[in-house]
């Protein structure tokens, strides 16, 4: 029996995957598995037994990623689950950007009373008429799940798309429309584009990469699109910009202080992946990708630790070793068997920065002995017996 602990509402459509097997607990220190959404996990305690943590969603910033791998903790987030949805927020986001509909829906709203006010409207509309999109430049910084479906759709809109993504997967780039302009300097899209979205994730090295310096490589008059991180733009820089005329419009799904009710600023209360069906997807795909993990030993989407897939296991037995990234491990492993009387019918071992992973297939059923000899090797964070 695998026991599961919810520290966030999860989809019920993703819940119901679980089956027999599964019980879910209210207190995290007896579950395996942690299902998570927005929840700050930086300060909670991590239980021994703890496997798996899967992030509802694709950002894992309230995950403490590296003090999980050190405990041999596998972190998953669910990649593409909700791009549909932020997709077409940040199509909203240009649009309102581009006309003033909020401005135009707020006069209708002062005026309502009005007996005049269809009349009135037809003289009070050009304040509020804008530019359309199609024949525009739309730079897209970051060509993953979401930005490579901003891309694609923007071309259908009769846009001239730039992309930019030096890490573009081999799976982005067979996404990615013929249409789209694949760049190799960033800087190409702060002097073409008339709309700069972007979709990178925060790190030490994208934070605030839209700061006073690109932007001043801006043309005039550009739209600003954030509904990635709102850490990835200087927004103070950006305001700057926009009293300067430099900026017009300033999107974000970030409410903060700094940019709520400002001038130029169309800021949205993070309803990027808000929508049912964004919510169910992730849901779905947490909830698979666990119970692959916890019954198979396999991991998909993991952000701490390598990707590694055997299948479903079909022989006597199957043991996971979460280790650090350090030569002679496998070596080790193989000693340990072999000193049980336990022969290996197939293993795979996988690496990510420090940290490394390794399945093994077994003809017999793993001894508690020998479990204990693979625990006490050096370099070794966490062992599971799998079957």
């Amino acid at each position: 029996m695998y026991q599961y602990h919810c520290l966030n509402p999860i989809a019920n459509v993703g819940l119901d995957l679980f089956d027999e097997n599964y019980k879910k607990v209210e207190d995290m220190k007896d579950a395996q598995a942690v299902l998570v959404r927005s929840a700050a996990m930086h300060d909670l305690e991590l239980p021994e037994n703890l496997c798996a943590i899967a992030r509802a969603g694709a950002g894992v910033n309230n995950i403490p990623l590296e003090k999980c791998a050190d405990a041999g903790i596998v972190v998953f987030n669910t990649p593409g689950a909700n791009a549909n949805g932020v997709k077409e927020l940040v199509f909203a986001g240009m649009l309102l950007a581009s006309r003033d509909i909020i401005g135009g829906i707020n006069w209708v709203l002062e005026n309502k009373d009005s007996e005049t006010v269809g009349k009135d409207a037809e003289k009070a509309k050009k304040a509020f008429a804008g530019r359309e999109i199609a024949g525009k430049k739309l730079g897209v910084i970051g060509l993953g799940a979401i930005g490579v479906k901003v891309a694609n759709a923007a071309t259908h809109l009769g846009m001239e798309v730039y992309g930019y993504d030096p890490f573009i997967s081999v799976n982005a780039a067979w996404n990615l429309s013929r249409n789209v302009k694949h760049i190799n300097v960033v800087e190409e899209i702060y002097r073409e584009c008339d709309y700069i979205t972007i979709h990178v994730p925060l790190m030490d090295n994208t934070k605030k990469m839209i700061n006073e310096e690109a932007v001043a490589q801006m043309k005039e008059g550009v739209v600003l699109l954030n509904f990635a991180r709102d850490l990835l733009v200087d927004e103070e820089a950006v305001l700057k910009a926009i009293k300067a005329g430099k900026v017009k419009k300033y999107v974000s799904d970030f409410a903060n202080p700094t940019t709520a009710g400002q001038e130029g600023c169309i800021v949205i209360p993070h309803l990027g992946a808000s929508t049912e069906e964004s919510e169910d997807n992730c849901a779905v795909m947490a909830v698979k990708e666990l119970r692959d993990f916890l019954e198979n030993g396999n991991i998909r989407n993991s952000v701490n630790y390598p990707n590694c897939d055997m299948g479903t296991c079909e022989t006597a037995g199957r043991v996971a070793v979460l280790h650090k990234n350090i030569k002679g491990m496998i070596s080790k492993y193989t000693a340990v068997m072999e000193n049980n009387n336990i022969n290996i019918s197939d293993m795979t071992n996988k690496s990510r920065g420090d940290y490394a992973y390794s399945l093994l297939d077994i003809d017999s059923p793993v001894t508690d002995a020998a479990v204990e000899q693979l625990k006490a090797i050096e370099g070794v964070l966490k062992v599971r017996v799998v079957k």
